[in-house]
């Protein structure tokens, strides 16, 4: 089971001493990974490349795992993506976990890309299928709705391979992670519906002769504190500053209080299968949001 916790904006640009003091925290504590988010301009024009700071976040120290969750491929040419993941395999080799998912809370994120908002699943799966193609390093001729090339050869090959997790929570995301993931990356959903989706992913990655994805995960909010009130506060505070959507939308889906018992609401998936969770601490400090995701790890070990 893999426990990670978000590189958020304030460690992100904080600078380059602090951060490798926060990445030197989560590996000393026991934590797993590091995910980040990726956005060109959200909303309120905040963003982050999610490959950019996976790469400096893996230089920070070659034992922590980093997760972008999830990376909005639709909005790249994969080509130049694939040669991105091939560059951080070689210089992190095992390091690097790729989420991938098609946006769409900030549609306006994606028409200033100058994609068709509702073009994005089906470009998302070009994307995927191309990143698929070229990863062997062998030529790859790609003929589709969105691009066409002949003999794409992007080497070295990543080795060992860099895994693909399917963010989302419609039935789209589902049949994705079935035809190109490693996994699919919940959000937003109950447990038994973890299970459920899970279960058809699964089936549905057999049905097309793949292994059964095997690193299936769920990504969340939590507010950590003593006093659930004053955690519940914080929490609704910053999901609705970055969402734009009332924190109601989101509460049965975001657990807030002590570790402990935000680890007692996550053992629920983890009984359903859940063998990844992705959680991003709203605290107090840096520092208390991290010694919370260790110890939420520990209680869940």
């Amino acid at each position: 089971m893999l426990v990670g916790t978000v590189a958020s904006f304030e460690l992100l640009s904080c600078s380059h001493k602090e951060r490798r003091e926060h990445v030197t925290r989560m590996v000393d504590k026991g934590i797993d990974h590091i995910f980040m988010a990726d956005h060109v301009s959200f909303h309120n024009g905040l963003g982050m490349d999610g490959l950019i700071n996976a790469a400096t976040i893996a230089a920070q120290d070659e034992r922590m795992k980093v997760l972008v969750g999830v990376y909005l491929l639709a909005l790249r040419h994969p080509l130049p993506v694939a040669r991105q993941l091939a560059t951080i395999a070689q210089a992190a080799p095992g390091q690097l976990i790729l989420g991938v998912g098609v946006g769409g809370e900030d549609r306006n994120e994606i028409a200033m890309c100058g994609v068709d908002p509702a073009t994005r699943g089906r470009r998302t799966d070009e994307c995927l299928a191309v990143l698929e193609g070229v990863a062997t390093g062998k030529p790859f001729d790609f003929d589709g709705e969105f691009f066409q090339f002949e003999r794409a050869l992007i080497k070295p090959a990543p080795n060992p391979a860099i895994p693909i997790l399917i963010g989302g929570r419609v039935d789209a995301s589902l049949e994705r992670a079935a035809r190109y993931g490693d996994g699919w990356l919940a959000v937003w959903v109950s447990p038994e519906r973890f299970e459920r989706a899970t279960a058809q992913v699964d089936a549905r990655a057999v049905e097309l002769g793949r292994p059964a994805p095997t690193q299936h995960g769920l990504q969340l909010w939590a507010g950590i504190g003593d006093d659930r009130d004053a955690a519940r506060a914080r929490l609704a505070e910053a999901m609705q500053k970055f969402y734009h959507v009332p924190f109601e939308r989101f509460e049965k889906y975001s657990p807030y209080g002590t570790p402990a018992e935000v680890a007692d609401f996550l053992a629920h998936y983890k009984e359903k299968g859940c063998g990844l969770f992705n959680i991003m601490p709203i605290a107090e400090s840096e520092a208390a949001g991290i010694d919370a995701v260790a110890e939420i790890r520990a209680r869940l070990a």
